[in-house]
């Protein structure tokens, strides 16, 4: 599989545009009436106020504070870069903030304090104690960052959390319960080597010593060699508590016989005679970033036993961060806890090692294009599984209550796991699916408007993201030109620009359109113009051929138009079953709308036609479908001329003995709405509809753009069913980002 490569123009952009930044604090309460104002500020905002003077505990019930987090730093460890200083961290802070959003549904804020003195860092932060619910910090540098972590965690009521110690801990202590599962040894006896005796480090060895792990048999390494028993040089408190009674003195002599190593270190720290030397079924956690101690390759190598986990994702077993730290604070936020003690923290690690050993649902494997089944290259769960969310908080929330931790224990366990379950936004793992799929295809992507910048962008984004190879229609110069101004010079090389002028299929596809147009009123100039001269109808026609895979187009001119030029080629249109599908996700909910392309003004059998091309596009998405034709009618009432093919459309599919849901005719709300549905026991649907037919063209058009529009909902489509080719076609007034999904589409085969 092709690794993706990221421009810095690309990272720019991406923070810049649309508003720059990550984030944005949208209103959770109606602010539109007089009323609402003087509800959410004066007079109606003094009752909470004198609430929570009187009861200090109510400020969990009347303001964000249980679901606020607070990511802060002064940016003195910033990433892999170093010390850049506070203001230049808030892109990584932003970043760890909407991860929490992401992940968790956890609010999170970003907040980077411009000092490097400990003392002044510790007062801003407990100062802003009343605010949040939880502390993360992060990229601070040690030593600093243990004395700033253990005077906030002695000095506030609410969890403060270090994650790039803690977080890197626990995910490694998840991993290693099941790596000494699989070589069937246990934690107390195993011989364990850390080498880096930063943050992460000290943090690792001090979680695996809570868990059984004994002091000596745990080796902590610096730059200078084994932390032991009466060495003098390069020490501090936190590195003399674990000084080991060894012999060994440098790295290379404390992994001979060792059982498990742990890098939070450089680059090559480990070479492959140190792999060699270690004990039967050595584990091996390189968990340095960008690149590890040792590859993979490189230890499997010489030890065919080693299980090996690093903090990569193009290697089996990452070590990723983003699998504890929203948990952790998810968990210990819905008790309203004090602390996020090691019980908590142990509590996470076993039970992501639990997760790792169960079934992984199809939907993880789909998302990642392989088979995810627990062994030597599964031994922590993938960062997209679905039920991390509703399986890791419960085990920090019961471990925090247990412990004393917790200010208002959850008293029904079921009802939270439920409640956990539906605070995630589905359409998200939706995407990366369709998102892996393509990677794993490796199209040839025929991009066919290479005068459009936008349309070049996303054609060298398609291809620098790893997805497959970028053909591009247009003039070579004109192409090179406008990469230039893009920023993007380089990408010239990188991507194929294919006219017809360089083809050497000229020939082939000016007969194989006049076959198919000879007898609709063109000559063979009219053929050569539309072959040479048209891009869309020249990418078609590659298309056709096999030389490329999948097309984009559309950006440039009305669909209607590029709908007619496609016709000259393929067989796209009503009277061949071809419907046009478009996805709105808005909410975390995700409904396809049909036909929003193709047909003018469907009659029934075309419904018909539709909903099954719909359905079809439904399950390419990882969705199970429920079809809804929809008009103003619900089940003949009112009685309406318009509304009678609706009502039609489903019998048809009765007669077919389609495999999906469907009912019909009903309005919006019933479709979408279960309780709606209850007024109507004897119709057929199982839950809200996911897919909706729409009487005409005009109000599908209409739907999409008023959601667009008013209600801010993400578009992608019109999605091109019924073809025989993959080809997508875009809207002219698509972001280049909206090129690149409908190419990932098109790469998908999704219709």
């Amino acid at each position: 599989m092709s690794k993706s490569k990221i421009t810095p123009e690309e990272a720019l952009s991406f923070h810049l545009e649309p508003t720059p930044g990550k984030f944005e604090i949208t209103a959770t309460v109606p602010m539109t009436t007089q009323r609402d104002l003087s509800l959410a500020y004066s007079p109606g905002v003094a009752v909470p106020c004198e609430a929570i003077a009187e009861a200090p505990e109510t400020a969990f019930d009347y303001t964000n504070k249980g679901n606020l987090v607070a990511v802060i730093s002064n940016g003195t460890a910033v990433l892999g870069l170093g010390n850049l200083g506070a203001l230049a961290s808030k892109p990584v802070m932003e970043g760890k903030a909407v991860l929490f959003k992401r992940f968790a549904d956890v609010n999170s804020i970003d907040i980077e304090l411009d000092t490097e003195d400990a003392d002044a860092f510790v007062d801003a932060v407990k100062l802003m104690g009343p605010t949040f619910g939880g502390i993360n910090l992060e990229d601070i540098k040690a030593p600093e960052c243990f004395i700033i972590e253990q005077r906030l965690k002695e000095e506030m009521n609410i969890p403060v959390f270090h994650d790039d110690q803690h977080g890197t801990a626990v995910i490694c202590a998840a991993g290693l319960i099941n790596a000494l599962h699989l070589s069937s040894k246990k934690i107390e006896d195993v011989r364990i080597v850390v080498n880096g005796a930063g943050a992460a480090g000290i943090a690792c060895i001090e979680l695996l010593k809570s868990m059984g792990a004994r002091h000596d048999n745990c080796i902590l390494c610096d730059t200078k060699g084994v932390i032991h028993q009466g060495r003098k040089d390069g020490m501090n408190q936190w590195k003399s508590a674990h000084a080991a009674k060894t012999d060994a003195r440098t790295l290379e002599e404390a992994m001979d016989g060792a059982d498990v190593f742990l890098g939070v270190s450089v680059k090559g720290a480990v070479t492959q005679a140190m792999v060699a030397s270690m004990a039967d079924n050595p584990v091996i956690f390189a968990m340095a970033n960008p690149d590890p101690e040792i590859t993979p390759e490189e230890a499997h190598e010489v030890r065919v036993d080693a299980i090996v986990a690093t903090g990569r994702s193009d290697y089996p077993n990452q070590v990723n961060n983003v699998l504890g730290f929203p948990y952790l604070f998810r968990g210990a936020l819905d008790i309203h806890a004090r602390a996020i003690n090691d019980e908590m923290k142990i509590a996470c690690a076993e039970a992501l090692a639990a997760l790792a050993r169960e079934d992984v649902p199809d939907e993880v494997a789909m998302a990642y294009g392989r088979n995810l089944t627990f062994g030597r290259d599964y031994i922590i769960p993938t960062p997209f599984d679905p039920r991390l969310i509703h399986r890791i908080p419960p085990a920090v929330a019961r471990a925090g209550m247990e412990t004393g931790a917790a200010r208002r224990p959850i008293i029904d366990m079921d009802a939270y796991e439920l409640n956990l379950k539906s605070r995630m936004d589905p359409t998200a793992s939706i995407l990366r699916g369709i998102h892996t799929r393509a990677k794993a295809n490796q199209a040839r992507m025929i991009f066919a408007e290479g005068d459009d910048p936008r349309v070049l962008r996303a054609a060298v984004m398609y291809q620098r993201s790893g997805l497959g190879k970028a053909l591009v229609v247009g003039r070579e110069a004109d192409v090179k030109e406008k990469l230039e101004v893009s920023g993007l010079a380089d990408a010239v090389r990188e991507i194929e620009v294919v006219n017809a002028a360089n083809t050497s299929h000229l020939s082939t596809y000016k007969e194989f359109l006049y076959g198919r147009l000879q007898r609709k009123g063109h000559d063979r100039h009219d053929i050569h113009r539309l072959a040479a001269r048209d891009r869309h109808v020249f990418a078609a026609l590659m298309l056709a051929h096999g030389h490329g895979d999948g097309l984009v187009t559309g950006a440039t001119r009305k669909s209607a138009h590029v709908m007619e030029r496609i016709n000259y080629v393929f067989d796209a249109d009503a009277a061949h079953g071809a419907a046009g599908v478009t996805a709105l996700l808005h909410k975390g909910r995700i409904v396809l709308i049909s036909d929003t392309l193709v047909h003018e003004w469907p009659d029934q059998e075309d419904l018909a036609n539709i909903a099954e091309r719909s359905a079809a596009v439904a399950r390419h998405l990882g969705l199970e479908p429920r079809v809804a034709f929809v008009s103003f009618s619900t089940f003949g009432y009112p009685v309406s001329e318009r509304a009678e093919k609706m009502h039609l459309a489903p019998q048809v599919l009765e007669k077919r003995g389609v495999d999906f849901e469907f009912e019909g005719e009903m309005t919006v709300d019933v479709a979408l709405n279960v309780k709606s549905q209850d007024a109507y026991p004897f119709q057929r649907l199982t839950g809200p509809a996911n897919v909706l037919v729409v009487p005409a063209r005009h109000s599908a058009s209409i739907s999409v753009k008023l959601m667009q529009e008013m209600a801010g909902a993400t578009v992608i489509g019109p999605i091109l069913s019924g073809v025989d080719k993959s080809i997508q076609i875009c809207s002219s007034g698509s972001t280049v980002n909206d090129i690149l999904n409908m190419a990932i589409l098109s790469a998908c085969k999704v219709g």
